[in-house]
């Protein structure tokens, strides 16, 4: 009879040790680590978004710089043209009046 007891006696200390299940804290780094992970993931699909749009945005914003130094440089020939047409209308109109005052003269 005191095998028995004995036997009974290691079996439930064996058995309360190796049987229960893990305690809390040992899970609670994986845990940690799952939440940190998560958000590390988030954070860096937010950038990537960001910087993608800011990609996007750089490149509308070159075209409309484009855009708008094709309008300048445009603008600039019409201007010059302009005033090419105006510098020969001033020279013709000095030229017709110096030959009417030639002609009043002489």
């Amino acid at each position: 009879m005191p095998l028995w007891v004995f036997f009974l006696l290691i079996l439930t200390l064996g058995s309360g040790s190796h049987c229960s299940p893990p305690p809390l804290p040992l899970r609670t780094p994986r845990y940690a680590d799952a939440i940190f992970t998560n958000s590390y993931r988030k954070v860096l699909g937010q950038l990537s978004a960001r910087k993608l749009l800011q990609d996007i945005m750089s490149r509308q914003q070159g075209e409309r710089n484009q855009e708008q130094g094709a309008k300048v440089r445009l603008s600039r020939q019409v201007d010059s043209v302009w005033a090419g047409q105006k510098q020969m209308a001033l020279d013709s109109i000095l030229v017709a009046l110096l030959q009417q005052h030639r002609n009043s003269q002489g």
